[in-house]
């Protein structure tokens, strides 16, 4: 596993974030098994990424006594800039980690392994969690990129259309400063202009 390469192919091109519609999440995590542990693994980490709004980085670094799942609650110890935070995440989403937390213990897997990690304990690479993801999405029929970040993005995107004030969004992705988090929403959609464009009126053909 450890060996496997990614090779982006956008690699030397940097294109605009595609957010996943709700539909598309519910198929992309659909097409991972809801049986085998890896199957279920795999659902887990998907919720992780998506309700949880992580990094690819910080959903592999977590470990079970990381995960107050009860009290909805994720807390990261080492986030970018070395940053720690509490996120929060919703019952549903919750019970899909807590599934996988419960297989583990199942297979024997402790608590000194990775919440997210191959059935033998050792720790998920990220380029694993590139390639799964691209891997599902084909299976899905998600015509869109799908990787890590674009679930991160689709957090961002809901939580933006959802009318979560900015400095809560900020707090949930452990961004420095609110003008990071704005410069994140405005470059992932702006929901108000669009909706105000809709709502102009205007005749463009003359009648007959």
């Amino acid at each position: 596993m450890s060996g496997e390469r990614y090779v982006p192919w956008n690699r030397g091109r940097r294109l605009p974030a595609e957010p996943l519609v709700l539909d598309e999440v519910r198929k992309l995590i659909g097409s991972a098994s809801g049986r085998s542990p890896t199957g279920i693994r795999n659902r887990a980490l998907i919720v992780a990424l998506y309700r949880g709004g992580l990094r690819c980085s910080e959903a592999l670094d977590l470990f079970p006594k990381d995960c107050n799942l009860g009290s909805g609650t994720i807390r990261i110890l080492c986030g970018k800039g070395g940053r720690s935070r509490v996120v929060g995440i919703d019952p549903e989403a919750a019970g899909v980690i807590q599934r996988w937390l419960d297989r583990r213990v199942a297979l024997g897997l402790t608590g000194r392994y990775p919440v997210f990690c191959t059935l033998d304990g050792k720790p998920l690479q990220p380029v694993y969690v590139r390639n799964l993801l691209r891997r599902l999405g084909q299976r899905a029929g998600i015509d869109k990129r799908v990787h890590p970040h674009g679930l991160r993005h689709t957090h961002a995107y809901e939580l933006a259309n959802e009318n979560f004030p900015l400095h809560v969004i900020q707090q949930q992705l452990g961004h420095s400063s609110l003008a990071t988090t704005d410069r994140y929403i405005r470059h992932l959609s702006a929901p108000e202009v669009v909706e105000r464009m809709k709502s102009r009126k205007c005749r463009l053909e003359a009648p007959e």
